[in-house]
Formats: C-alpha cells, sequence, structure tokens
C-alpha cells in the first residue's frame, strides 16, 4: 500500500513516461541542489580537460530528489549517451555484475540504483573493478574451476543510495566524489512546477502552483505527480486551468493536508501520541500498531516528519511535539514535552 502513495518519493511505475519527459536533460536545465552542482560541473571540466572518465560517484538523499535524474544527465553531458542502469537488488551474483562490466566502453556510466542492498559477494567483486579496472572472476565450478583476470575498459560507476548507512566503510571509501540531496524549497519546487506545467500545455493563474509546492514534501517527484492529478481534476470538474481553488479541491480529493501530509502520516503521528501519549516510543512498536513494515516507516514516513519538525528521535523512542498535536487538533498534555537535551540523541 505505502509504495503506491501519492506523495510518497519512491517511483510509481505507472507515471514513468510522462516522469522521464519531465525530468531536466542537461545541467543547465537543473533546479536546486545547487552546492551538488557546482562541485559536480568542476569535477565534470576537470575530468574533460584531462580526457578522463569522471571518477566514482555516490549520490545519497531520500527518494525523488533527482539522483537518476542526475546520473542521466552526467552521462549524456560526458558519453553523448545514456548510462547502463542496473540496482543493487537485480544483481544477485557475481555473473550478473560481470555481464554488465565487460560490455561498457571506455568512459562509459554505469549507474547502480538501491546500491546499498548489493549481496556482499557482489559488492567485494566489484571493489577491484572500481579502483583497478580488472575483476577475477571464476569459470566453472568445483575443483575444475578456474579463476581469469578480465581487464576493463575505465568506466565512471555512480551509485544511488537512500540510506546511505548502509554503505559498508570499503564500498563508500572508493567512490571519488560523495553528494548530498537536500529538500527543495517551495521557491525551486514552483519553478520546477512551472516549467513542468509548460512541457504539459497547461494554464495556471497566479498562487496556484505555489500551492502544489507547499504540499509537495520538498520533493520534485511528489510535486509533478501532484501537478499530474491536479491537471486530471481540473479538466474534469473544471475548465482545465489550474486556479488556487481548483487545486486545493483537487488536493483535498487526495487528502494531502497544507503541509503536504497524507493518511499515513497522520495515522503514524495519531498512533504516537493516541497510543502511546506522544512517546517515546519504539519504531517496531509504531509499525506493529499500524499493520506496517518498520522500513517502510523509517523510509517513507519519517523522514519528512523529522524535517518539519513534527517527531523527534531520543535514546528512548520517538516522539511527538507540539507542532504535531496542533495539526491534527489535538490538546497538547505537555507528555512529550521536548527536552533540549534529547533533541541530538539520534539514532
Amino acid at each position: 500500500m505505502a509504495r503506491d502513495r501519492l506523495i510518497s518519493g519512491q517511483t510509481n511505475t505507472g507515471d514513468e513516461s510522462v516522469d522521464f519527459a519531465l525530468r531536466p536533460q542537461s545541467i543547465a536545465e537543473m533546479i536546486g541542489q545547487r552546492a551538488v552542482l557546482e562541485k559536480l560541473e568542476i569535477a565534470m571540466q576537470a575530468a574533460r580537460q584531462r580526457r578522463e572518465p569522471l571518477e566514482h560517484l555516490l549520490l545519497d538523499g531520500p527518494p525523488g530528489l533527482g539522483k537518476t535524474t542526475l546520473a542521466n544527465v552526467i552521462a549524456r553531458e560526458m558519453t553523448g549517451k545514456p548510462p547502463r542502469l542496473t540496482s543493487g537488488p537485480s544483481l544477485a551474483k557475481q555473473a550478473d555484475l560481470m555481464a554488465l562490466l565487460t560490455n561498457l566502453e571506455t568512459g562509459d556510466v554505469l549507474f547502480i540504483d538501491e546500491i546499498h542492498r548489493l549481496p556482499t559477494v557482489v559488492e567485494e567483486f566489484l571493489y577491484p573493478a572500481m579502483e583497478d579496472f580488472r575483476v577475477d572472476f571464476t569459470i566453472e565450478g568445483g575443483l575444475s574451476g578456474r579463476v581469469v583476470n578480465f581487464a576493463l575498459r575505465q568506466f565512471t560507476l555512480i551509485g544511488a543510495t537512500t540510506r546511505a548507512g548502509l554503505l559498508s566503510g570499503a564500498l563508500r571509501d572508493r567512490f571519488g566524489h560523495s553528494y548530498h540531496f537536500d529538500f527543495y524549497t517551495p521557491d525551486e519546487l514552483t519553478t520546477i512546477l512551472r516549467r513542468s506545467a509548460g512541457k504539459l500545455a497547461l494554464t495556471a493563474r497566479s498562487g496556484a502552483l505555489e500551492i502544489i509546492a507547499l504540499r509537495s514534501r520538498g520533493t520534485p517527484r511528489v510535486a509533478n505527480r501532484l501537478l499530474k492529478r491536479v491537471r486530471d481534476y481540473a479538466q474534469v470538474r473544471a475548465d482545465g486551468v489550474l486556479a488556487p481553488d481548483v487545486v486545493r479541491d483537487a488536493l483535498d480529493i487526495q487528502q494531502v493536508d497544507e503541509l503536504g501530509l497524507d493518511e499515513l502520516d497522520r495515522a503514524f503521528l495519531t498512533a504516537l501520541i493516541k497510543v502511546y501519549g506522544g512517546g517515546p516510543a519504539g519504531i517496531e512498536a509504531l509499525a506493529a500498531t499500524m499493520g506496517q513494515e518498520r522500513d517502510t516507516l523509517e523510509d517513507m514516513v519519517e523522514p519528512y516528519l523529522l524535517q518539519i519538525g513534527f517527531v523527534i528521535r531520543t535514546r528512548q523512542g520517538r516522539q511527538a511535539t507540539r507542532p504535531a498535536y496542533e495539526h491534527l487538533n489535538l490538546p497538547f498534555e505537555g507528555k512529550s514535552q521536548v527536552v533540549a537535551a534529547d533533541q541530538g540523541l539520534l539514532f
């Protein structure tokens, strides 16, 4: 259920073709993440001047912030063609990775999404490929097996992860560049939405796109997804023009409130406040109470609630803050009074 949330930053396969059309195709078209882009442009220009492939890059941050988009842009600007795409869960054994590596041309970009989910045996197989552009591959098996050393063409590996803490130190150290993606500001999202509306041939009245931006959880993928749902509503129940009142009505139907929270977010806060008295409560207990997976709450619910200050993590567990009570129109009885000393005790 959670993977189909409208305001989830996760990829929705049903929207992929439209999402791709809305993505920027060059560094110049990209909006936001200025600190990352400035450092990256210097690295790319230096690599071009030396006529060398770009060093391996690690991109980390919540889903939907543009890591895959940036990987495509880098590949096109450095090689003139898209990257070879794969993901950690799809590389179950060494042979899966071997087939990709041996087909890379000099300077090609290999993009591995969810790289933190690489099996250990595949991750260790990748080390010499990243460092020395060679691999030792076992042909056949058993007593008759033999190890053959394969030389690879120099390539650039771009790894993307939403959970950088799960990467081993050995893998992280092999990346020459490491960039963290932050959430976008409402102004940046409004600019993205204005460009997307133009590509979708939509007419938006003053203030309409700003409403969508404020409810997009700082995530471009969410902003574009909400824009498409608002477009559908405007086409069916209005005159096709995105006016502020039309946008509000459309998002109310989608149950996305003024801060971008949906049913799952509100259920998390309600359970924390009503069942556990505002906390502290452990994530496993909350997951069991809600009937959700722990990973769903940690990856798709908590990051935004932490960002807007509705939840904090303490040594004892998750704790709701006064603004969370106020947003749900619940009385704040001081049971989850935030202790200043606890605010730095994240786990």
